[in-house]
Protein backbone atom coordinates (compact mmCIF):
# COMPACT_ATOMS: atom_id res chain seq x y z
CA UNK A 1 0.00 0.00 0.00
CA UNK A 2 1.83 3.28 -1.05
CA UNK A 3 0.94 7.02 -0.48
CA UNK A 4 -1.19 8.31 -3.65
CA UNK A 5 -2.78 12.36 -3.20
CA UNK A 6 -1.54 14.59 -0.66
CA UNK A 7 -4.17 14.94 1.73
CA UNK A 8 -3.72 17.78 4.16
CA UNK A 9 -0.33 18.91 5.38
CA UNK A 10 0.76 20.61 8.93
CA UNK A 11 3.37 21.58 10.99
CA UNK A 12 4.64 18.41 11.77
CA UNK A 13 3.45 15.86 8.98
CA UNK A 14 1.57 15.36 6.48
CA UNK A 15 -1.39 13.17 5.31
CA UNK A 16 -1.63 10.87 2.12
CA UNK A 17 -4.63 8.75 0.82
CA UNK A 18 -4.39 5.53 -0.22
CA UNK A 19 -5.42 2.61 -2.22
CA UNK A 20 -7.85 2.26 0.66
CA UNK A 21 -10.30 4.91 1.72
CA UNK A 22 -10.28 3.78 5.19
CA UNK A 23 -6.42 4.10 5.32
CA UNK A 24 -4.11 7.21 5.69
CA UNK A 25 0.02 7.45 5.62
CA UNK A 26 1.14 9.75 7.86
CA UNK A 27 4.65 11.40 7.18
CA UNK A 28 6.45 12.52 9.72
CA UNK A 29 8.96 15.42 8.36
CA UNK A 30 11.63 17.03 10.10
CA UNK A 31 10.18 20.35 10.70
CA UNK A 32 10.11 22.30 13.82
CA UNK A 33 7.47 25.15 14.73
CA UNK A 34 6.56 26.80 18.35
CA UNK A 35 5.02 29.67 19.59
CA UNK A 36 2.21 28.76 17.36
CA UNK A 37 4.68 28.72 13.86
CA UNK A 38 6.33 32.12 14.87
CA UNK A 39 9.68 30.13 15.13
CA UNK A 40 10.51 27.85 12.62
CA UNK A 41 13.32 25.55 12.05
CA UNK A 42 14.47 21.81 11.29
CA UNK A 43 15.61 19.39 13.26
CA UNK A 44 17.73 16.59 11.79
CA UNK A 45 16.10 13.04 12.00
CA UNK A 46 13.38 14.53 13.49
CA UNK A 47 10.84 13.08 11.69
CA UNK A 48 12.26 9.47 11.87
CA UNK A 49 12.75 9.86 15.66
CA UNK A 50 9.05 10.88 16.35
CA UNK A 51 7.67 8.42 14.04
CA UNK A 52 8.99 5.32 16.25
CA UNK A 53 8.42 7.03 19.70
CA UNK A 54 4.91 7.35 18.31
CA UNK A 55 4.83 3.86 16.82
CA UNK A 56 5.85 2.31 19.78
CA UNK A 57 3.99 4.52 22.63
CA UNK A 58 0.72 3.79 20.62
CA UNK A 59 1.61 -0.06 20.73
CA UNK A 60 1.64 0.50 24.43
CA UNK A 61 -1.65 2.33 24.76
CA UNK A 62 -3.46 -0.25 22.45
CA UNK A 63 -2.14 -3.56 24.85
CA UNK A 64 -3.38 -1.29 27.90
CA UNK A 65 -7.04 -1.09 26.01
CA UNK A 66 -6.78 2.24 24.31
CA UNK A 67 -8.28 2.43 21.12
CA UNK A 68 -5.55 4.80 18.46
CA UNK A 69 -5.44 5.03 15.14
CA UNK A 70 -2.28 3.88 14.29
CA UNK A 71 -1.90 0.39 12.15
CA UNK A 72 1.26 0.17 11.52
CA UNK A 73 4.93 1.71 10.76
CA UNK A 74 5.62 0.45 6.74
CA UNK A 75 9.08 2.93 6.57
CA UNK A 76 10.95 4.63 8.95
CA UNK A 77 9.27 8.19 8.61
CA UNK A 78 5.88 7.03 7.73
CA UNK A 79 3.00 5.34 9.58
CA UNK A 80 -0.40 3.74 8.69
CA UNK A 81 -3.61 5.18 10.50
CA UNK A 82 -7.05 4.53 10.42
CA UNK A 83 -9.17 7.36 8.47
CA UNK A 84 -10.71 9.31 11.60
CA UNK A 85 -12.67 12.89 11.78
CA UNK A 86 -10.28 14.88 13.96
CA UNK A 87 -12.51 16.64 16.62
CA UNK A 88 -10.62 20.50 16.61
CA UNK A 89 -9.76 20.14 20.26
CA UNK A 90 -6.10 19.73 22.07
CA UNK A 91 -6.11 17.55 25.24
CA UNK A 92 -3.78 18.82 27.41
CA UNK A 93 -2.74 16.55 30.43
CA UNK A 94 -0.32 18.49 33.27
CA UNK A 95 1.57 16.48 35.94
CA UNK A 96 3.82 19.47 36.82
CA UNK A 97 3.81 22.96 36.07
CA UNK A 98 5.49 24.08 33.27
CA UNK A 99 5.46 26.35 30.10
CA UNK A 100 2.11 28.35 29.80
CA UNK A 101 0.59 27.17 32.78
CA UNK A 102 3.36 28.76 34.44
CA UNK A 103 2.91 31.72 33.01
CA UNK A 104 -0.69 32.11 33.39
CA UNK A 105 -1.03 31.51 36.82
CA UNK A 106 2.59 32.27 38.14
CA UNK A 107 3.13 28.55 39.41
CA UNK A 108 6.45 27.64 40.07
CA UNK A 109 8.23 25.65 37.15
CA UNK A 110 8.23 21.96 38.22
CA UNK A 111 5.43 22.64 41.53
CA UNK A 112 3.38 19.35 41.19
CA UNK A 113 0.11 18.57 40.23
CA UNK A 114 -2.53 16.46 41.71
CA UNK A 115 -4.98 15.32 40.65
CA UNK A 116 -3.71 15.99 37.19
CA UNK A 117 -5.00 18.97 35.06
CA UNK A 118 -6.70 18.24 31.90
CA UNK A 119 -7.17 21.24 29.81
CA UNK A 120 -8.89 21.58 26.08
CA UNK A 121 -7.99 24.16 23.92
CA UNK A 122 -9.54 24.91 20.31
CA UNK A 123 -7.57 23.81 17.87
CA UNK A 124 -7.30 26.88 15.48
CA UNK A 125 -4.38 28.45 14.61
CA UNK A 126 -5.74 32.42 13.94
CA UNK A 127 -7.20 32.71 17.39
CA UNK A 128 -3.87 31.09 18.87
CA UNK A 129 -5.37 27.55 19.82
CA UNK A 130 -7.12 29.75 22.73
CA UNK A 131 -7.67 27.39 26.38
CA UNK A 132 -11.28 26.84 26.34
CA UNK A 133 -13.67 26.24 29.74
CA UNK A 134 -16.23 23.08 29.45
CA UNK A 135 -19.23 25.72 29.03
CA UNK A 136 -16.96 27.55 25.85
CA UNK A 137 -16.27 23.89 24.35
CA UNK A 138 -20.12 23.27 24.43
CA UNK A 139 -21.16 26.62 23.31
CA UNK A 140 -19.35 26.46 20.47
CA UNK A 141 -20.61 22.38 19.98
CA UNK A 142 -16.92 21.46 19.12
CA UNK A 143 -18.12 18.16 21.50
CA UNK A 144 -21.11 16.95 22.74
CA UNK A 145 -20.98 16.66 26.86
CA UNK A 146 -20.89 13.00 26.66
CA UNK A 147 -17.52 13.62 24.33
CA UNK A 148 -16.44 15.79 27.01
CA UNK A 149 -16.42 13.46 29.62
CA UNK A 150 -15.02 10.75 27.60
CA UNK A 151 -12.31 12.46 26.39
CA UNK A 152 -11.01 13.31 29.98
CA UNK A 153 -11.27 9.89 31.14
CA UNK A 154 -9.14 8.37 28.43
CA UNK A 155 -6.61 11.50 29.03
CA UNK A 156 -6.07 10.08 32.67
CA UNK A 157 -6.34 6.50 31.42
CA UNK A 158 -3.54 7.69 29.53
CA UNK A 159 -1.59 9.46 31.88
CA UNK A 160 -1.58 6.59 33.88
CA UNK A 161 -0.35 4.30 31.47
CA UNK A 162 2.38 7.06 29.76
CA UNK A 163 3.57 7.43 33.30
CA UNK A 164 4.54 4.19 34.30
CA UNK A 165 6.10 3.69 30.94
CA UNK A 166 8.19 6.51 30.82
CA UNK A 167 9.08 5.74 34.52
CA UNK A 168 10.83 2.84 32.95
CA UNK A 169 13.02 4.85 31.00
CA UNK A 170 13.83 6.77 33.43
CA UNK A 171 12.11 10.06 32.35
CA UNK A 172 9.32 12.50 34.19
CA UNK A 173 6.64 12.68 32.07
CA UNK A 174 5.77 16.84 32.99
CA UNK A 175 3.03 17.24 30.43
CA UNK A 176 1.43 16.18 27.37
CA UNK A 177 -0.85 16.72 24.15
CA UNK A 178 -3.30 14.34 23.14
CA UNK A 179 -5.86 15.00 20.02
CA UNK A 180 -8.78 12.30 19.05
CA UNK A 181 -10.92 11.75 16.57
CA UNK A 182 -14.13 10.10 15.67
CA UNK A 183 -13.85 6.74 13.31
CA UNK A 184 -16.68 5.08 11.10
CA UNK A 185 -18.64 4.11 13.99
CA UNK A 186 -18.51 7.72 15.56
CA UNK A 187 -16.16 6.44 18.49
CA UNK A 188 -13.64 8.53 19.71
CA UNK A 189 -10.00 6.82 19.05
CA UNK A 190 -6.59 8.49 20.00
CA UNK A 191 -4.95 10.04 17.00
CA UNK A 192 -1.87 12.52 15.70
CA UNK A 193 1.19 11.47 17.18
CA UNK A 194 3.01 11.17 21.13
CA UNK A 195 6.20 12.32 20.80
CA UNK A 196 9.27 14.89 22.17
CA UNK A 197 7.35 17.35 20.16
CA UNK A 198 3.86 17.08 22.10
CA UNK A 199 5.18 15.78 25.70
CA UNK A 200 7.73 17.71 28.22
CA UNK A 201 9.74 14.66 29.17
CA UNK A 202 12.16 15.46 32.13
CA UNK A 203 15.91 13.20 32.41
CA UNK A 204 15.20 11.75 35.65
CA UNK A 205 19.02 11.14 36.07
CA UNK A 206 19.72 15.26 35.34
CA UNK A 207 19.20 17.99 38.16
CA UNK A 208 20.21 20.35 35.90
CA UNK A 209 17.16 22.35 34.73
CA UNK A 210 18.24 23.01 31.38
CA UNK A 211 19.95 19.73 31.03
CA UNK A 212 17.28 17.66 32.04
CA UNK A 213 14.82 18.15 29.40
CA UNK A 214 14.02 16.37 26.82
CA UNK A 215 11.51 17.62 24.51
CA UNK A 216 10.83 20.37 21.97
CA UNK A 217 11.44 22.72 24.81
CA UNK A 218 15.27 22.57 23.59
CA UNK A 219 14.24 23.79 20.31
CA UNK A 220 11.33 26.50 22.40
CA UNK A 221 14.43 27.59 24.47
CA UNK A 222 17.68 27.34 22.32
CA UNK A 223 18.85 24.81 24.67
CA UNK A 224 20.83 23.32 21.73
CA UNK A 225 21.54 19.47 21.57
CA UNK A 226 17.91 19.31 20.73
CA UNK A 227 18.67 16.22 17.82
CA UNK A 228 20.84 14.14 20.74
CA UNK A 229 17.98 14.86 22.82
CA UNK A 230 15.48 13.23 20.89
CA UNK A 231 17.29 10.27 19.95
CA UNK A 232 17.91 9.41 23.60
CA UNK A 233 14.14 9.61 24.31
CA UNK A 234 13.77 6.71 20.97
CA UNK A 235 16.33 5.08 22.95
CA UNK A 236 14.80 4.42 26.27
CA UNK A 237 11.33 4.02 24.76
CA UNK A 238 12.67 1.56 22.12
CA UNK A 239 14.32 -0.55 24.75
CA UNK A 240 11.24 -0.86 27.02
CA UNK A 241 9.12 -3.51 25.34
CA UNK A 242 5.46 -3.58 25.33
CA UNK A 243 3.46 -4.73 28.22
CA UNK A 244 -0.16 -5.94 28.73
Amino acid sequence: MTAQQKLYEGKAKILYTTDDPDILLTYFKDDATAFNAQKRGSIQGKGAVNCAISSHLFRQLEAKGIPTHFIDQPGTNEMRVRTVKILPLEVVVRNIAAGSLCKQTGLALGTPISPPLVEFYYKNDDLGDPLLTRDRLLLMRLATAEQVEQLQSMALRINEILIDFFQHCGITLVDFKLEFGLDAEQKIILADEISPDTCRLWDQSETDPARRVMDKDRFRQDLGEVESAYQRVMQRVLANPVSL
